[in-house]
């Protein structure tokens, strides 16, 4: 892999073969980690968003992401999961995906340690109608307590359906749509800051259209699937258009890794 922004001092000063070589190489996790890092100094919970893409801007190949992804595709997902307090993520996309726990990795341990977190991130699944499985190990046996994100007017039996697997239920919202802001701030007051989503589609369009989104950490991948497959955000369009600038670019096989911020 190899990084095109920054630039580097040495990508700067040099386009001789064996520094090019020394660029282009696999990272360690500890690379990985050190350039995904949330940011120190944002003094509030950061939302970032971690998605895949084809070129002709599918999200999903035969209704999951796994088709249109590569090794180092994984290996980025399994870095930023490594780093968040916790993964945020809709129930379409759980039921589509089979999510399980998140699990400790012993790459990541001690960093996690010295910023105070748990093992693993918590699983945070955002429901409306709270349609979920409550028998999956995701929610019966995870290695820390999974959260399910719900408006006020779920329905009771499925609430208490979802504390009887052992799971937290955060209401976020009056009625029965969750409200994205609310759902960052509940997660945020147990001490949960650093936050990952990983969609689907109509989720991370609600977090785009709330305003709430800090960062998107997109992989392009050189594919073409065409089809009527979902883009990474759905939902109705915002406004205005909110830009984002590109804080770095990593390229591996084709995949260009991308990481766009705010402002």
């Amino acid at each position: 892999m190899r990084r095109l922004l920054p630039v580097t001092d040495l990508t700067a000063t040099t386009e001789s073969p064996a520094a090019t070589a020394a660029l282009d190489r696999e990272w360690t996790l500890d690379e990985l980690a050190d350039a995904y890092a949330y940011p120190e100094a944002a003094g509030r919970p950061w939302l970032r968003a971690n998605m895949v893409s084809t070129l002709d801007g599918a999200a999903q190949h035969d209704g999951r992401s796994q088709g249109i992804s590569c090794p180092t595709d994984m290996r980025i997902f399994g870095t930023l999961r490594g780093l968040a307090d916790a993964v945020v993520v809709g129930a379409q996309t759980v039921r589509q995906e089979g999510y399980r726990p998140a699990r400790a990795r012993d790459a990541f341990a001690a960093r996690r340690a010295a910023a105070g977190q748990g093992p693993a991130p918590a699983i945070a699944v955002v429901s409306a109608s709270l349609d979920l499985d409550f028998s999956l190990p995701l929610f019966v046996s995870p290695l820390v307590p999974t959260f399910v994100i719900t408006g006020a007017a779920a329905p009771s039996d499925r609430v208490h359906a979802a504390r009887e697997a052992g799971a937290e239920v955060l209401f976020a919202g009056e009625g029965a749509a969750v409200e994205p802001d609310r759902a960052v701030g509940e997660l945020a007051a147990r001490g949960m800051g650093r936050l990952l989503t990983e969609g689907g589609p109509r989720l991370l369009g609600q977090f785009v259209a709330a305003g709430v989104l800090d960062e998107l950490c997109l992989t392009v991948s050189p594919l073409l699937t065409a089809g009527d497959a979902q883009r990474i955000a759905g939902g109705p369009p915002v406004a205005v258009p909110e830009r984002f600038s590109l804080a770095s670019l990593l390229e591996e096989g084709g995949f260009l890794f991308s990481r766009y911020t705010k402002g």
